[in-house]
């Protein structure tokens, strides 16, 4: 019998070729932060698979954290962006945008003239951020945002869904996962504000909200999907009593919302806390909109396991996709997934920014090399 995972998907309105998607991963190649004609190529090599979700690419001036991380907030994005789904449309794939603001994940040396780090509250992440003219450096104590400053920040994602719609997207993945902003207005280590969005878990729940709400109204619910993770520790996630209580209570009113997908990751291959499986369970029941499981995935068997017993709708699989371009290939042929090259995820090879990019071949390829 033909696998589940190789047979077409529905995400809202559209059918996905398969049961797969391509979790977000930041690969640093946006030099001067505008999307290029290299991460064009990286992602249409990449369409067979069933949804693509790009890096995390940042709303604001405040939100680009990284070296060499990608916008979208003005025209030059757009076109940067256009590239891209026009090469992943072409193969018939589709795509979704990562948006993602660093807030205090992040350095000076990163941003661009005039921006600044920012946070729910003036509590610096323990941790180093990669500099181009440093290296590694200290995170930075961000200035917390006013009360207007966090209603502002919540249309810098609007303006940045619009635009992506305009750049061709087929829908945006808000980024409240791995510590980042939208992520450390839910955690009390990170908010320690006093105002309506600290407090409370439904106080600190309240900007996650209020930005899906806000974004899903501009670009519509079925062009909506939001990315968490509950019992992560990226960038500093320290754990707090509520987790539970928390992410049940985000699970219930994101699908009041609609949102097209709610993608949970599990971050227990990289060495933290597994997600326990009632806190699955429990977003699973409260949230029946398209549920997308990520976390180390990258047998067939275990995505089967997924899709039939954990509730999930679709996996989401990372780094086997940085090496193996045609993933989906190699899985449904029970071929050897291609080792990945940890040096070349981020910084520049000496031989440019295509090594451990866009150089690794597709299984025939290799195939006609061997012969």
């Amino acid at each position: 019998m033909a696998s589940k995972i190789f047979s077409p998907a529905q995400l809202g309105s559209i059918t996905l070729q398969n049961h797969l998607a391509m979790a977000p991963m930041t690969r640093c190649r946006a030099l001067g932060n505008v999307p290029n004609t290299l991460m064009a190529e990286y992602y249409a090599q990449r369409a067979s698979i069933g949804l693509i979700i790009t890096e995390g690419t940042s709303p604001s001036p405040n939100g680009l954290g990284y070296a060499r991380m990608p916008g979208l907030f003005n025209a030059e994005h757009v076109a940067g962006w256009k590239l891209t789904t026009d090469a992943v449309h072409a193969k018939g794939g589709h795509i979704f945008i990562q948006i993602m603001h660093s807030g205090r994940i992040g350095h000076a040396l990163n941003l661009p003239e005039g921006a600044e780090a920012v946070g729910p509250s003036a509590v610096a992440a323990a941790g180093q951020m990669w500099t181009d003219q440093q290296q590694m450096q200290d995170h930075p104590t961000p200035r917390a945002l006013t009360t207007e400053e966090v209603r502002t920040t919540i249309q810098e994602f609007v303006h940045s869904a619009k635009l992506a719609v305009e750049a061709g997207f087929d829908g945006v993945e808000l980024h409240g996962a791995n510590g980042y902003l939208l992520e450390q207005f839910l955690n009390p280590n990170s908010n320690q504000r006093t105002d309506e969005y600290g407090g409370s878990v439904e106080n600190r729940a309240r900007f996650v909200l209020e930005t899906a709400q806000a974004v899903a109204a501009a670009i519509g619910a079925e062009r909506t999907g939001i990315r968490l993770s509950p019992w992560g520790t990226a960038s500093d996630m320290a754990h707090y009593p509520e987790i539970d209580e928390t992410y049940a209570y985000l699970a219930e009113e994101l699908k009041k919302l609609n949102l097209v997908y709610l993608h949970l990751v599990d971050h227990s291959s990289m060495g933290a806390p597994a997600v326990p499986a009632k806190t699955v369970a429990t977003v699973r029941e409260k949230f029946t909109n398209t549920l997308i499981l990520a976390g180390g995935y990258d047998k067939v068997a275990e995505i089967e396991n997924a899709l039939e017993s954990s509730g999930a709708d679709l996996v989401a699989i990372g780094r086997p996709l940085i090496s193996n371009p045609d993933l989906v290939v190699r899985l449904e042929q029970g071929a050897e997934l291609a080792p990945y090259d940890p040096n070349t995820f981020y910084a520049p090879a000496p031989e440019g920014f295509h090594k451990g990019y866009t150089d690794y071949p597709a299984l025939a390829e290799t195939e006609a090399a061997a012969k």
